[in-house]
């Protein structure tokens, strides 16, 4: 694959994780159409690089792990997508290595919420007038505060982007 569009499905594919990453820390979801296209921006990387066949049996494997990972209560399914649609992205023989990171990056994100869960003890208070952008922010924070002090789930898809972008930008 030539270079030029090798960087633009590398940087489209680096806004879907963080657009994932972003939607699963507010809302704890990730809608169905990231991993759609990014699932579709892999199928178009994979045909150029003429390996769509082994791509897609990879993904499939770690797609069949984590839905039975989400069977078990370990892992939501937003999760599960995103990571298949990962899997069918990055070259075949990148996979395990995106596994890893991410497992490395969700340890570091489980240390992080236990830490907090330590420190915040209950949700904050009042509401102030703030402009938009502020104000999302602010609500998003509160809903953090709020999951944390309940002992809600991690944003596991910032584990997985963190864990597919070092792997696309480690090369």
């Amino acid at each position: 694959m030539s270079q030029t569009p090798e960087i633009l499905l590398g940087g489209l594919a680096a806004l879907l994780l963080g657009t994932a990453g972003i939607c699963d820390l507010a809302t704890r979801t990730i809608p169905d159409r990231i991993p759609l296209a990014l699932a579709l921006l892999g199928v178009a990387a994979q045909l150029e690089a003429g390996r769509l066949g082994v791509a897609s049996g990879v993904a499939f494997v770690v797609f069949a792990l984590a839905a039975l990972a989400w069977r078990r209560g370990w892992m939501g399914g937003g999760d599960v997508k995103l990571l298949a649609a990962c899997a069918l992205f990055l070259p075949p023989a990148r996979v395990p290595g995106m596994l890893l990171a991410t497992a490395l990056a969700g340890g570091v994100l489980a240390g992080i919420y236990l830490f907090l869960r330590r420190v915040v003890t209950s949700p904050p208070g009042t509401r102030a007038s703030r402009p938009l952008g502020r104000r999302f922010l602010a609500r998003a924070l509160r809903a953090e505060r709020w999951r944390i002090a309940r002992r809600g789930s991690l944003p596991y898809a910032n584990a997985i982007a963190a864990g597919a972008l070092f792997v696309l930008i480690k090369g």
